[in-house]
């Protein structure tokens, strides 16, 4: 093998490039220099009458980079445009700290179902233990109890929803009793407005120390419970004047009302702007922060609100059973499990017991469980104490709400990724496609090149830099 010289690689550039015996190869094309700022002959042309043609500097440089009037804007439009009702509807009220998002409402209506066929499980067994319960007077006494729970029950899953309990409830509902039969021979229906003036004002009190100092409900409302329970023990038992009016003849009437308003409060309680308003005292960071004005107004609301359904209750007692005892150990006890008995209901129906969230016919489901259930035990002769039926229905209520709190919060970020991850096609199936795609290809290719002209130039070997001529001269 002869040695090859070496020489630098500016020379061997410069000899590569200017040596006289590459220009009569046929591959071999000078072309001409752009870089001076001149205009070859050959320059493409950008007009057809003129031959004007492109010179580096002929247009002057603008910064205005707005769009005229004439041209389209839909590029920019589509990435300026505006945001959709959905998504300004799940911007949450409080966007520094609450969860964007709808609640998720399926848990509440898997729940109210089990709750459906428990309480059609107790009123079966009711019946084959003592039919006369669903006949006659001890019926409409059964609808009758229902519906004072009831009262009571829905006003407890309000001040719940609001996030501010109220556990005065109960000596609110018996103390009312007291008060309407004391005085009823002055006129049932000035009697009944007194009586809820004077529960509303006990109401605005317990909200004023709520809202107005900032403090859990739980802990004020159990203060003017004490002190209501204290006042129902001084009281001697009274009477409903005779000739009163008796519900029991309009008992299912009264159950269907109590049934109304649960269900349209909670049905209304599931528009997201109502739920979102009605529980945004409850706390999301520091629980001794305030949540602003608006959240106290609506929780003040809720709690005198409470006070006067409490009260409602009271006074279809009285109408009820037409003595209202007041032993230490009676009327006092019996307010204190009628809070913890609501309670219950509230939390089995699907309440939170942190607020706001909430299912339908969950609170009316289980209040009707729980009178069964007392009616069932009282012909089975369990005697069973209500305040024990009233723990134990706090107790599954406390697991209903983290039932309730874990799949009814709205979605995360990355439940929604997972839900929306495009799905990839495997390698047989994308094999599959790949190979039909070709073929559609090929086939549109070839009916194209049928009836197509080509309007590229053919390819010339002066393009191909004589590579067959020089190199395989060199073999």
């Amino acid at each position: 093998m002869r040695p090859v010289p070496v020489v630098g690689w500016q020379e061997a550039r410069t000899m590569a490039y200017d040596d006289s015996r590459f220009r009569g190869e046929p591959g071999f094309r000078e072309e001409p220099d752009f870089r001076s700022g001149g205009v070859p002959e050959d320059a493409p042309t950008l007009g057809v009458a003129n031959q004007s043609v492109y010179t580096p500097g002929a247009y002057s440089a603008s910064t205005d980079y707005s769009v005229p009037p004439t041209e389209s804007t839909l590029g920019l439009a589509a990435r300026r445009a505006a945001p959709s009702p959905a998504q300004l509807g799940d911007v949450f009220d409080d966007p520094e700290h609450g969860e964007p998002g709808r609640d998720r409402l399926a848990v509440h209506a898997l729940w109210e179902m089990v709750l459906l066929l428990a309480s059609a499980s107790l009123l079966y067994l009711l019946r084959d233990a003592r039919p006369e319960a669903l006949r006659g007077a001890e019926f409409e006494s059964l609808l009758l109890a229902g519906a004072e729970l009831g009262l009571v029950a829905v006003a407890m899953g309000l001040t719940l929803r609001a996030g501010a309990v109220n556990l005065a409830l109960g000596p609110i509902a018996y103390a009312s009793a007291l008060f309407f039969a004391d005085n009823s021979h002055r006129g049932l229906a000035v009697t009944a407005g007194i009586t809820a003036l004077v529960a509303l004002g006990v109401g605005v009190v317990i909200a004023v120390l709520v809202v107005g100092f900032h403090v859990p409900g739980w802990a004020a409302s159990l203060g003017v419970a004490l002190a209501l329970m204290a006042w129902i023990a001084d009281q001697n038992a009274e009477k409903v004047v005779a000739g009163a009016y008796d519900p029991h003849d309009k008992a299912l009437f009264w159950l269907l009302a109590v049934v109304l308003v649960g269900v349209v409060g909670s049905a209304v309680g599931l528009i997201r702007p109502v739920r979102r308003a009605v529980g945004r005292f409850r706390p999301v960071a520091d629980p001794a922060r305030r949540r602003g004005g608006g959240a106290a107004t609506i929780t003040g609301l809720a709690i005198a609100g409470s006070a006067l359904l409490a009260s409602a209750a009271g006074v279809l007692t009285a109408l009820d059973v037409r003595e209202v005892a007041t032993t230490e150990n009676g009327m006092a006890a019996a307010g204190l499990a009628t809070t913890a008995l609501a309670l219950g209901a509230a939390l089995i129906g699907g309440t939170s017991a942190y607020g706001r969230r909430g299912g339908v016919f969950g609170t009316v489901l289980a209040v009707a469980a729980i009178t069964v259930l007392f009616r069932y035990s009282a012909a089975e002769r369990w005697n069973i104490a209500p305040l024990a039926v009233a723990g134990g229905a706090i107790v599954i209520g406390l697991i209903v709400t983290r039932l309730i709190e874990t799949f009814g919060r709205p979605r995360t970020l990355a439940e929604e990724e997972i839900e929306e991850e495009v799905w990839t096609p495997s390698s047989s199936s994308a094999g599959s496609y790949g190979s039909s795609q070709a073929e559609s290809d090929n086939g549109w290719s070839a009916s194209r090149t049928g009836g197509w002209t080509s309007q590229l130039p053919a390819r010339t070997t002066d393009e191909d830099w004589g590579v067959e001529e020089r190199w395989g001269s060199s073999r």
